[in-house]
């Protein structure tokens, strides 16, 4: 059964999605013989042109009942223009956990696009649907990023609730580079490097971006003993568990550390860790990413704060 791909993009009212479509569906690159479904799901300022609607070969449909976006509903949408693949503008105020498709479509790339003029108020007032929004996108948007200075903040709290997203930030003259150096919250040149409980989340989210940054140099932190069924004897998993959003939302960040005596060590158990960084092909990160090479392993008892809350830096 051959799928038809799906392309969502959601963000709240004028955050730019249509903006963004617009701009996609006119690139020569995404063209396409076959004619592209677009369902709208919320009307902002900006409208799509009949003259760019025409000249892409693509459909518009509105839905704008959350109820109405269902597997049934969109079957009777594909039956109707049997379309080649479907771009979803999806409502910002509907939670995109609920969201469900065809059997027969298969959801090909996520976006998320955001204004940054806007991001500290949804951030503190609707996290949890802005976070169903950022949690599975492949892409991360922020956009309208002029005159805003704590870029570096609105990175790491993206990157706290999802890890393998793209993430970029465009201001009036493109894109903007925004790294956590100035953010991070211990001495990259000391040795080893301690972590405290807000450092081990900032070390984790930075090195997963810039494990060159780590390489070859020793850190220690207090961690969580995780040890996944796939990974091989002398290897595990010393972590954290992590909220962002609220207690619901926790998830545990730890890289695969490499021990000879790991077999000694009990899941769950709280251990001091001091290893060096190296960067390695891991079959479980299907790719290479940051690894931890243990100097010692040490077991000690839980800590007070055992759980990183990215929203308090004092802890």
């Amino acid at each position: 059964m051959n799928l038809k791909p799906v392309y969502i993009i959601n963000g709240f009212l004028d955050a730019g999605k249509t903006d963004f479509f617009r701009y996609t569906i006119a690139q020569p690159y995404f063209r396409t013989k076959g004619k592209t479904l677009l369902i709208v799901c919320e009307e902002g300022e900006n409208e799509y042109e009949d003259k760019l609607l025409n000249s892409t070969n693509t459909v518009v449909e509105l839905i704008e009942n959350e109820e109405d976006f269902n597997p049934d509903s969109l079957i009777k949408l594909d039956a109707k223009h049997n379309p080649e693949r479907i771009l979803v503008e999806y409502n910002g105020m509907w939670n995109f956990k609920n969201l469900s498709l065809p059997v027969t479509w298969n959801l090909e790339q996520q976006i998320t696009v955001i204004d940054a003029s806007s991001f500290e108020l949804y951030f503190s007032n609707m996290k949890s649907l802005l976070a169903e929004q950022i949690r599975n996108s492949d892409l991360i948007l922020f956009n309208r990023c002029d005159g805003i200075e704590d870029l570096a903040s609105y990175k790491r709290n993206v990157k706290a609730i999802n890890q393998k997203a793209d993430i970029i930030f465009e201001d009036m003259n493109g894109e903007v580079d925004v790294t956590l150096d100035e953010d991070l919250p211990f001495d990259l040149n000391a040795d080893p490097i301690d972590l405290n409980n807000y450092g081990y989340g900032m070390f984790y989210l930075d090195a997963l971006d810039h494990v060159e940054r780590y390489e070859g140099k020793n850190v220690r932190f207090k961690g969580m003993v995780l040890k996944p069924e796939e990974f091989p004897e002398g290897r595990f998993v010393p972590g954290r568990m992590a909220m962002t959003c609220c207690a619901q939302d926790m998830q545990f960040l730890g890289f695969a550390c490499d021990y000879e005596k790991a077999p000694s060590l009990k899941e769950k158990d709280w251990v001091v860790v001091t290893a060096k960084v190296v960067k390695q092909f891991v079959p479980e990160y299907k790719g290479e990413g940051p690894v931890l090479e243990a100097i010692s392993v040490e077991k000690t008892t839980e800590p007070d704060n055992p759980v990183i809350d990215f929203s308090n830096p004092e802890q």
